[in-house]
């Protein structure tokens, strides 16, 4: 029998709705069997989220998503099957938990130009762990009345070009592959299609991440049209990269992103999680991608 993969999902401890536990649970009500839980620049929520696989019945991989800049854009790169317990990608999360806050500051501020007052308390509000994000201030704008949907609080504050945007100062590319890697997991490309690289620059963002040690890319994501789903196939089986599926699932409020929902990795792909369910005898990590 197959089994059913989602290898990109948050909790509270970032930016999603759900606590761990919560999320591990609705996983494993709606068929998934593996689940990796990769909050934004943390590994908080990883031990609640085993105990609770543990207790359901799924197999629970500990993940993150990096933040890094790249050519003056952000990307996201999830680190797969991580040992948490990492200090070189601890140390590394930790400085990027630092920017975030700092920058949370800022948008504070700026919203208090726009005569938005307590938007940094508001914000903080949504926050159940270390992380303060874009979405958390998206939400207080919903609440207090001042845009109708937490899309519109991007289009209208928070995202580039906007009165609120902050340029991020991320991590490197080559940073965030080598945290994940001297963690002992495997780099993956998150939601290639929402970055809105041209052809020539997604090859050489490619490139860099291949020579960086990055191995695999998300052709299944909740965050791609099923077109976009086939184009990076196409790319993932072009630049032999392992191919991983990923909801980015943040909580109930999405209905059209639900997990246990994304179509299978095509049969032409291998998968990600070779590289940690083949004896290493079979496939040295080293030589994967």
């Amino acid at each position: 029998m197959n089994r059913r993969y989602d290898m990109h999902t948050h909790s509270l401890c970032s930016d999603g709705t759900l606590s761990p536990s919560e999320l591990v649970t609705r996983a494993r009500a709606n068929g998934v069997d593996v689940l990796a839980l990769t909050d934004h620049d943390v590994t908080d929520g990883i031990a609640e989220a085993r105990a609770t696989a543990d207790k359901v019945g799924l197999t629970l991989i500990a993940g993150v998503e990096i933040s890094v800049t790249w050519e003056g854009q952000t990307l996201h790169i999830v680190g797969l099957n991580v040992d948490v317990a990492d200090t070189t990608l601890q140390q590394g999360l930790s400085g990027l938990r630092e920017f975030r806050q700092w920058r949370a500051q800022e948008i504070g501020r700026r919203l208090q130009k726009k005569r938005i007052d307590g938007a940094l308390e508001g914000a903080m509000r949504y926050v159940h762990g270390s992380i303060v994000s874009r979405t958390h201030f998206a939400r207080f704008l919903l609440e207090q009345g001042f845009v109708r949907t937490p899309q519109q609080a991007f289009k209208q504050f928070l995202a580039r070009g906007k009165p609120a945007y902050v340029p991020g100062k991320w991590a490197a590319l080559d940073q965030a592959v080598g945290w994940i890697r001297a963690a002992g997991g495997v780099a993956v490309v998150a939601h290639p299609a929402r970055y809105k690289l041209s052809a020539g620059k997604l090859r050489r963002m490619l490139d860099e991440f291949r020579e960086c040690g990055g191995t695999a890319i998300e052709v299944i994501s909740g965050s791609h049209q099923p077109e976009m789903n086939l184009q990076f196939t196409g790319i993932c089986l072009e630049h032999g990269f392992h191919a991983s599926i990923g909801s980015d699932y943040h909580g109930p409020e999405k209905p059209w992103v639900d997990l246990g929902r994304l179509p299978a990795i095509p049969e032409s792909c291998i998968p990600v999680w070779r590289a940690w369910e083949t004896e290493p005898a079979t496939m040295p990590l080293s030589n994967l991608g």
